[in-house]
């Protein structure tokens, strides 16, 4: 035998979409099962719910402190809601999840949480939610409930709607409308209806190159989506989305703050969504899945520049 037939060889990478690193593995093993099913392992998901109601917060707010304390209310209930709407999704696709090998590893889709220690857990998550929603006003409850159709319907929506990422756009939004009602008594002015339109293509544009990663998979069981419906014509697509979200915010921002040093955010945040739009492969989940999480990058642009227009202010 020579010396390199004696080696080991490398174990094939896993398909799974189960990364339990940094902090989270060191946490009891028991909880791990709910830490993956939450997905609070992986912080891209709350992060991009969570930042569209930072803009709102960070540019309207009455004062700098005011706005920083709302959005640490904000970040908490981000975190618990993007985790029980993990949970409904997996309950909904736990059959479809063992068929496929980047999900077949959940929790549910392999049994490691029961049904009845789901629905537990996701009961947690959401009174996680409604003693954070009673901090404020009542008018602030009734929008941030109205989020509950579009929580449970985007799984659904992928078994016969060819745009699921347009319910999910609606939903992963829905920070804008909460965050205004917070900031203004009445209905809220139509610039910020235009934000909230400019956010829901955003949320389409992401989620449309998050999808390449199961192309493959998602014809085989019937699920559908945004990628496999575009086609040929994915990448430009996601840049008519992206170019749709521009044109929607710098129409609402402007209109409600006018010139300042938001801009300087926003011209970076539309530059970042152009260089996703040239990157995108559709035939490279892994370069897929990093410009997906690049989102996040875009959000901050855009709130970095109106913090530091409270700031100056």
């Amino acid at each position: 035998m020579t010396k390199h037939s004696r080696q080991p060889k490398k174990p094939a990478p896993s398909a799974s979409d189960i990364r339990l690193d940094g902090f989270w593995q060191y946490l009891p093993a028991s909880l791990h099962p709910y830490i993956t099913l939450a997905r609070l392992d992986r912080p891209i998901g709350w992060w991009l719910l969570l930042l569209p109601g930072w803009w709102v917060l960070a540019g309207y707010s009455p004062d700098i402190g005011t706005a920083f304390f709302l959005m640490g209310i904000f970040l908490i209930g981000a975190i618990a809601m993007r985790a029980a709407g993990c949970v409904i999704n997996d309950l909904w696709d736990r059959n479809i999840d063992k068929k496929i090998a980047r999900t077949r590893t959940r929790p549910l889709a392999s049994g490691q949480i029961s049904l009845f220690s789901a629905f537990l857990f996701l009961a947690l998550l959401v009174g996680i939610g409604l003693i954070l929603l009673v901090q404020f006003p009542p008018r602030s409850w009734l929008v941030g409930l109205s989020a509950a159709p579009l929580i449970l319907l985007y799984p659904l929506a992928k078994r016969v709607f060819g745009f699921p990422q347009a319910i999910l756009g609606f939903t992963f939004s829905w920070g804008v409308p909460v965050a205004a009602s917070l900031l203004w008594a009445g209905w809220p002015p139509f610039g910020l209806m235009l934000i909230y339109i400019g956010t829901v293509f955003w949320v389409i544009g992401y989620d449309t190159i998050y999808a390449i990663q199961d192309i493959a998979d998602d014809k085989i069981t019937g699920v559908k989506s945004s990628a496999l419906t575009l086609g040929q014509h994915l990448q430009m697509g996601v840049a008519l989305f992206y170019g749709l979200a521009a044109g929607c915010w710098g129409i609402g921002f402007y209109s409600l703050s006018g010139t300042g040093f938001w801009m300087a955010g926003m011209v970076l945040a539309v530059a970042h969504l152009g260089w996703q739009a040239v990157q995108i492969e559709t035939d490279n989940p892994d370069k897929a899945l990093r410009l997906f999480k690049s989102n996040r990058d875009t959000g901050l642009l855009l709130t970095a520049g109106f913090l530091i227009d409270q700031l100056i202010a």
